[in-house]
């Protein structure tokens, strides 16, 4: 899923610097290899300040948990990430506690 604001970025990129096999390629080229990648990230963790111990994977547990709480629903979720098994999504389900205060007991609508 692209977000409308990184599809306008990515179409700047593309016609600075014409791609011809891989969106993103390396200095000759060619698709970036694994380590390049996790230097960029750790670059990126860097100037942004984090700290925590996080992974490339991580960026995928996020966006999977701000979709949680933003409301999206479970379902759609587990579609996106394209997890065969509800099971595997419900992991992202006990990351997030946002909302809770908002969470009212249906007995308190009662007129009792």
């Amino acid at each position: 899923m692209l977000s409308k604001k990184t599809l306008i970025t990515l179409r700047e990129y593309f016609k600075e610097f014409k791609p011809r096999e891989w969106l993103f390629e390396g200095e000759n080229g060619g698709q970036y290899a694994d380590s390049s990648i996790y230097k960029i990230f750790k670059t990126a963790l860097g100037a942004a300040n984090i700290k925590k111990k996080v992974s490339i994977h991580s960026l995928r547990q996020s966006f999977a948990t701000h979709l949680l709480e933003n409301g999206t629903d479970l379902r759609y979720i587990q579609n996106l990430l394209g997890h065969s098994s509800s099971k595997t999504t419900e992991i992202y389900t006990h990351i997030t506690t946002k909302g809770f205060d908002q969470i009212k007991n249906p007995l308190d609508k009662l007129d009792i």
